[in-house]
């Protein structure tokens, strides 16, 4: 029988991969059960207030501390902050899906920066990744200090092991890591390639959006969450190496024995994996199309109320019914940076170009919205009720401008004729 889930965004959980694991009563006694050391991995300052104070106790096997010496480890397309970007004009950009690789590569080793901006030491700003990965991670491990990281996969199943446990997830999931985590991204299927997003946050942690007058329920349901159960490495001991993503820069360093060696915990900072299929989606059944803001999955807010340090957002299928209304996104310009990626289907604003696998960028102020087919289509459309479906896009917005690195720009998939999808607008004013 498989075991339940344990759901809930925030919860605190409690689980033990061997009976008897988790000590009653208290966090660290004398001697912790079954000989484990007992250990604490703190996601906010001690004194944050209760409602956003995150933490989890580990019992494990070994400490984290037995390690050896962390030296650099070079990888030239992975960037950190706004000083790793390049500046640009103020011009829509479009990435194409970047080539599958035949060599053997694992997830580390196959992250390539698209856009950053902030600064991970101010605990500020956010990156989008893109990953792809063709082998397992073996005997490696994964721990990024700078930020926590949301998985959007794109194409292949992904099996993510944890300190904590393991998760999976698909194109259509989400997966977190909480900054500090250790963990390692491995196809489900070895040997088959896999590849998709994403989204590095530097800032507050990701939460669930306030939903206002919306009320009690709707969009991402707090339940629909699910975090891993206690599990560890029981093979004997063998050399693994650690790579920790610390400063901007990687490090790496030995280990004699595997860090998923974790047999109980019990704590509110997760990771957790998350089923956009369940994202209750709200739209407008009048007129108008409503602003993407009601599309927020999680959001990461900054010293202004409002103005979200990262949000993510989703496109997902849903039901366009607004009467007497251009029911595709409207033109827009946004004191806000935009990037989207497309994980499958046709986005309702783009006839053409925009693939799945790909990315765009429309930075503060830079003028976006549909492309002539679309606007064309759209503004003779039958208003009947319509099903957009077997779609998924999203959107990683923040309030800094997010600077794309060499790699997307000079990579070979930046997408040079992007703009010509507006040429054809014309003026079509008519006075009196």
């Amino acid at each position: 029988m498989s075991e339940t889930p344990l759901t809930g965004f925030g919860n605190h959980f409690s689980s033990e991969a061997v009976p008897g694991a988790l000590p009653v009563g208290r966090n660290s006694p004398q001697r912790a059960p079954l000989g484990l050391y007992a250990e604490l991995l703190s996601g906010t300052a001690f004194t944050a207030p209760r409602a956003v104070n995150a933490r989890t106790w580990l019992y494990r096997r070994e400490p984290s501390v037995r390690t050896g010496a962390y030296a650099p480890l070079s990888h030239v397309l992975l960037k950190t902050g706004a000083k790793e970007g390049v500046d640009v004009p103020p011009d829509p950009l479009r990435w194409h899906p970047q080539d599958l690789p035949v060599a053997p590569i694992d997830f580390v080793d196959g992250l390539r920066t698209m856009v950053v901006n902030g600064d991970p030491d101010a605990q500020t700003g956010c990156a989008v990744h893109l990953y792809v990965a063709t082998a397992t991670m073996g005997a490696r491990a994964f721990a990024n200090v700078d930020g926590e990281m949301l998985l959007i996969p794109q194409e292949g199943r992904i099996r993510v092991t944890t300190e904590l446990g393991m998760l999976e997830a698909g194109p259509g999931d989400i997966a977190l890591v909480p900054r500090g985590l250790v963990f390692k991204v491995c196809p489900v299927i070895d040997g088959t390639p896999v590849r998709g997003y994403v989204c590095e946050n530097y800032g507050a942690a990701f939460r669930l959006p306030e939903l206002g007058p919306i009320g009690s329920n709707g969009l991402a349901n707090a339940r629909d969450f699910e975090a891993p159960h206690a599990a560890f490495d029981r093979g004997p001991a063998q050399p693994w190496e650690l790579v920790r993503k610390f400063g901007g820069k990687l490090w790496r360093a030995p280990a004699q024995a595997s860090p998923f060696n974790v047999v109980a915990w019990h704590g509110n900072l997760v990771p957790w994996v998350y089923d956009t299929r369940r994202f209750n989606t709200l739209g407008s059944i009048s007129f108008d199309h409503p602003d993407p803001s009601i599309f927020t999955v999680l959001t990461s807010p900054s010293d202004t109320p409002g103005w979200a340090n990262c949000d993510f957002v989703i496109f997902p299928p849903r039901w366009l019914v607004a009467e007497d209304t251009f029911r595709p996104p409207w033109y827009h310009r946004n004191v806000m940076s935009e990037c989207m990626g497309l994980v499958y289907g046709q986005y309702d604003a783009k006839e053409e170009g925009f693939r799945p696998g790909g990315l765009s960028l429309h930075n503060s102020m830079v003028p976006h919205g549909p492309d002539a087919d679309a606007f064309d289509k759209a503004s003779g459309a039958d208003l009947a009720p319509r099903k957009l479906d077997a779609t998924l896009a999203f959107m990683v917005e923040s309030r800094w401008r997010l600077r794309p690195t060499e790699f997307a720009l000079k990579g070979g998939a930046l997408d040079r004729s992007y703009a010509d999808c507006w040429a054809p607008l014309q003026d079509r004013f008519q006075e009196g």
